[in-house]
């Protein structure tokens, strides 16, 4: 269990890079983004997220704002999976993915 909230974790790291990075890109030449290499991988790295998030709001959310609440969105899940895969471990610190846990436990550092 401890493995897959850190692969899931991970993914939503990821996820939250890639919107940031999309945005980031955008910045330099907002009017013609959609035209641009780099910024088209980040959208379509995100594109999940972005319609997924899409798909729970309500219709008065703005599709330009679609993408700020996905990275919220995801900013909160990153911390909940951190805080869940954090009790999971200190339960039985045995497991796969609970290394870190371990060795803090243990005064083993990092």
């Amino acid at each position: 269990m401890a493995f897959f909230l850190l692969v899931l974790q991970t993914l939503i790291f990821v996820a939250g890079l890639c919107l940031l990075g999309q945005f980031i890109v955008g910045i330099f030449n907002w009017g013609r983004r959609h035209e641009n290499f780099v910024y088209q991988v980040f959208e379509i790295a995100t594109r999940p997220f972005v319609r997924l998030v899409r798909l729970i709001t309500p219709r008065v959310v703005l599709d330009q704002h679609i993408p700020l609440a996905t990275f919220l969105l995801l900013l909160f899940a990153y911390v909940a999976v951190g805080l869940w895969h954090r009790d999971v471990c200190l339960a039985d610190l045995t497991q796969v993915g609970c290394e870190r846990w371990a060795a803090a436990r243990t005064g083993g550092g990092a």
